[in-house]
């Protein structure tokens, strides 16, 4: 281990030549390992008893007894007939206490040739050092792996973020953190799961390559399917399909699933990521968000043990019932200008001309509130708001206000001035939705390549007849994001995309 750490200030060359000296000393150790008949990759199967967590959280029960570990060597430290290491495993690490008196002099030489990184299976005897240490004193040590790579530094450890994405194996090694961060991320996906269940929903799946992309604003992936001769895109949203169930008669339907958008990568944004779309029919979006309100107040209270959650300086409320605004309210409140005395789109447009709004020669009064909302308003929303009631033209499949048409039941949901959650009244007149896809295809005719196109067979579901429907949708990553303290959406995902180095 000292000679793998040293040298840290040499030259670049001179660091190349020590590692790839002691990547070649790995490869020696192995094969003389195989020579003697003791090939650490023949073994199959290796039964452990106990992870260290557990050891170390019930060390009364534990003390005294023989338990088997197995995980990675972290650290060694050899000293003539007593050595001492470290071995992490799922949960956490412990120390290792290991004799040569009580391994047997062979295998006590052995354990001496191992290496950091190296997997091993230990079993022995649980015990607290006269430091006060909660250890193991081996009694057999197994060699279950060979590590031909050695570990980063682990004073330094893996701190290029670069490095950390694309392998992002080795950063579950050395970050202890990040390990914890996805077995939260795990932890809040299962808690949704069980809160949905709880509320008589129904799981289900639905294609992910579909022959039209919609229920989103996004530009899709396309593919070609060698099978049927065809162009294909990978789905934008699980939107249209899971409303197809609810005409079906699958009153409660949800869908936690991956969907895809071809669009730019940023610290919210990754071209693929899973989303939660729940549909539930006999409700409206006010139904939406009492749902929404109280299942990120119980996936927090399950996963994170509390409902305020710190997140960069701030510290998130959700316990507090989510404060409720229209989005003409909101826009009212932080620039002082009433959309609703906006006479029509020419005077949006010299509003948004005096106040250095950009906005496309297409856009019309909706779109432009919407675009007000966008540079002034969704920063300042730190503490759990949602935003109600959106342009008719930013939202084509959302059911109209009753009584004020060119609005529609929409909220999204605000945390930290991000976009959280999205969620309607669901559109299901076919006949004002045909109109709405047609003023989509136009849209997209004049250059908005995220524009909808028309899905015929889900207008023929419309006509057979879709029940009044409440719906959600929301970034499992972004949620995951809020409850883990994490800055960047790579930070929640295992894989996150990447540019060839290639």
């Amino acid at each position: 281990m000292a000679q793998e750490n040293q040298n840290k200030n040499q030259n670049p060359k001179a660091q190349t030549q020590d590692l790839n000296q002691l990547l070649k000393v790995r490869r020696e150790k192995l094969a003389n390992l195989q020579a003697e008949g003791n090939d650490p990759f023949q073994i199959t199967r290796f039964d452990v008893t106990a992870h260290t967590a557990d050891i170390k959280n019930d060390f009364d029960n534990f003390e005294g007894k023989e338990v088997v570990i197995a995980g990675r060597m972290m650290a060694k430290r050899v000293m003539g007939k007593a050595s001492f290491g470290n071995v992490a495993d799922l949960k956490g690490n412990v120390q290792i206490y290991v004799t040569r008196d009580a391994l047997g002099e062979v295998p006590y030489a052995a354990f001496k040739k191992m290496d950091i990184g190296d997997i091993v299976g230990i079993r022995g005897e649980v015990f607290r050092t006269n430091a006060g240490e909660i250890s193991i004193k081996v009694v057999e040590i197994t060699l279950l792996s060979k590590s031909l790579q050695v570990l980063p530094e682990k004073f330094h450890g893996l701190t290029d973020t670069d490095t950390r994405y694309r392998q992002r194996y080795v950063d579950l090694i050395m970050n202890p953190e990040v390990k914890d961060t996805f077995i939260k991320r795990s932890q809040i996906i299962r808690s949704i799961r069980n809160f949905l269940d709880n509320q008589g929903f129904m799981e289900v799946e639905t294609p992910m390559l579909v022959s039209n992309a919609g229920g989103a604003a996004a530009r899709p992936f396309e593919t070609h399917y060698n099978a049927l001769d065809e162009d294909v895109k990978l789905r934008i949203s699980l939107e249209l399909y899971l409303k197809r169930l609810i005409v079906g008669g699958l009153e409660r339907v949800y869908e936690i699933g991956r969907v895809f958008r071809n669009e730019g990568v940023d610290a919210r944004h990754n071209p693929e990521f899973t989303l939660m779309e729940l549909y539930q029919a006999y409700t409206d979006y006010n139904g939406m968000m009492d749902l929404t309100e109280n299942m990120f107040r119980h996936v927090a209270q399950e996963v994170c043990g509390t409902t305020l959650i710190p997140y960069n300086e701030a510290m998130i409320d959700l316990g507090k019932p989510f404060e409720r605004l229209t989005m003409i309210e909101a826009v009212k409140k932080y620039t002082g200008i009433d959309f609703d005395e906006v006479a029509d789109t020419e005077a949006a447009k010299k509003l948004a001309d005096e106040k250095g709004v950009h906005y496309e020669k297409r856009h019309v009064k909706g779109d432009i509130l919407n675009l007000f909302f966008e540079e002034f308003v969704e920063e300042h929303l730190i503490q759990p708001v949602f935003i109600m009631d959106h342009p008719v033209e930013i939202s084509p499949l959302t059911k109209r206000k009753p009584d004020k048409p060119e609005y529609v039941e929409r909220f999204e949901l605000f945390i930290y001035g991000r976009e959280m959650c999205n969620a309607y009244s669901e559109l299901n007149d076919p006949i004002d939705q045909r109109e709405r896809f047609a003023e989509q295809e136009k849209q997209f005719a004049q250059g908005n390549d995220e524009a909808n196109h028309t899905d015929e067979d889900f207008l023929n579901a419309l006509e057979i007849g879709m029940p009044p429907t409440g719906g959600i949708g929301y970034g499992i990553d972004r949620l995951v994001m809020l409850l883990t303290n994490s800055p960047a959406i790579r930070d929640v995902l295992l894989f996150p995309t990447m540019k060839s180095l290639n």
